[in-house]
């Protein structure tokens, strides 16, 4: 076992630079001499950059406050981050979809596919934390018990909830997208309150 400061590096590269390609559905929706329409137009792309970044940033906030509470990282526990931060990194693509089909015949298959991964993202984001806080397997020996079960009671319902919103697109892809923003704006406030309680930095 070793100590976490590389990985956590690692990661919070992976998520800046996920962050920063999500601008590219939004400059791909503007171009050429008449932009004034355009920018009124690509309206959607301006939501989804949105409700994107302020997921990733929230999932960096998350990753922040689990990273917290671990002592000491194993291999499994860096394959299960790999998976994490492989899905974070995938995000900018379904993005850019959503932001160029939601008004078309593709928006369904654009909103599941940016559902997909996000409830990838989710089934990812807990299978690091179950691994490392099962029996308290990788994490610091004054890790508040308190903060544990309350990271853990935050993160069981995540991937149902994704699942829920995307699934719904099969009825209504624009439902599904609306959900999406739900969920960002939700773990805004969750976090915003949870979070601070959880970081002792």
């Amino acid at each position: 076992m070793t100590g976490s400061g590389r990985l956590e590096t690692f990661a919070d590269g992976v998520f800046a630079i996920a962050a920063t390609l999500l601008i590219l559905s939004v400059d791909g929706q503007v171009g050429g001499a008449r932009i004034g329409g355009q920018l009124t137009h690509a309206w959607p792309s301006y939501v989804a950059y949105a409700v994107s970044f302020v997921t990733i940033g929230i999932m960096w906030v998350n990753h922040h406050a689990v990273m917290a509470q671990i002592d000491r990282i194993d291999r499994r526990f860096m394959l299960a981050t790999i998976g994490l931060l492989l899905c974070i990194a995938f995000v900018p693509f379904p993005t850019r979809l959503v932001a160029e089909h939601v008004r078309d015949s593709s928006a369904r298959d654009a909103a599941l596919a940016y559902g997909f991964t996000m409830t990838t993202t989710a089934v990812f984001f807990s299978a690091v934390w179950f691994y490392a806080a099962r029996g308290r397997r990788l994490l610091r020996d004054d890790a508040d018990p308190r903060v544990v079960a309350g990271i853990s009671r935050s993160y069981l319902p995540g991937p149902w909830i994704y699942l829920t919103a995307t699934l719904i697109a099969f009825a209504s892809s624009t439902a599904s997208v609306v959900l999406f923003l739900a969920i960002a704006a939700f773990y805004v406030i969750e976090s915003s309150i949870f979070g601070g309680k959880a970081s002792p930095d």
